[in-house]
């Protein structure tokens, strides 16, 4: 993820924290209309909300390109395109963590910015012998004054069947 600006803005505060049903007395509609919300501290993890600000953010539609993507092909281990969990091999990862890091809270009013960069990589063996391939995808939200505010820390795991295992192998 890579969003050059990311305005903290009332209106998306609300609908996110509505969506999550989050009852706080911060996001009534009685402040809001008393005080805009402005200086208001948002949901934890709203900050992943700023994946709409990314151009390149893969699950966002993008004008005259079919929707949703087409999957990506998939190597499977009996190659003949099944396409269950015990033989992926490709395709995407599924999401597996997510954790935040708060340097300090984020509040309505500030306009983020945020760069994302590679984390540690793991793997786990499975008990039929596949393996489960884990990456981490950290997220540095920056304010307007350019401080560090957020780290956002996504875990992907993708499952390797042990046929495969062997076949990549030989």
């Amino acid at each position: 993820m890579a969003i050059a600006r990311f305005p903290i803005e009332a209106g998306h505060v609300l609908a996110f924290a509505r969506a999550i049903g989050d009852t706080a007395a911060a996001f009534s509609d009685r402040e809001f209309q008393r005080t805009g919300l402005v200086g208001a501290v948002v949901p934890p993890t709203f900050v992943q909300a700023g994946a709409q600000f990314d151009p390149h953010y893969p699950l966002r539609p993008h004008p005259g390109q079919a929707w949703p993507p087409a999957p990506a092909a998939e190597k499977t281990a009996g190659g003949n395109g099944d396409r269950g969990p015990a033989t992926t091999t490709a395709g995407p990862p599924l999401h597996a963590e997510q954790r935040f890091e708060y340097r300090r809270p984020v509040r309505i009013g500030d306009v983020l910015s945020a760069a994302q960069r590679p984390g540690r990589t793991w793997e786990k063996t499975r008990r039929d012998g596949g393996r489960l391939l884990f990456s981490e995808s950290i997220t540095e939200f920056r304010n307007q004054d350019d401080e560090l505010v957020v780290t956002a820390t996504a875990v992907a795991v993708r499952v390797q069947s042990a046929d495969v295992r062997e076949e990549v192998t030989r």
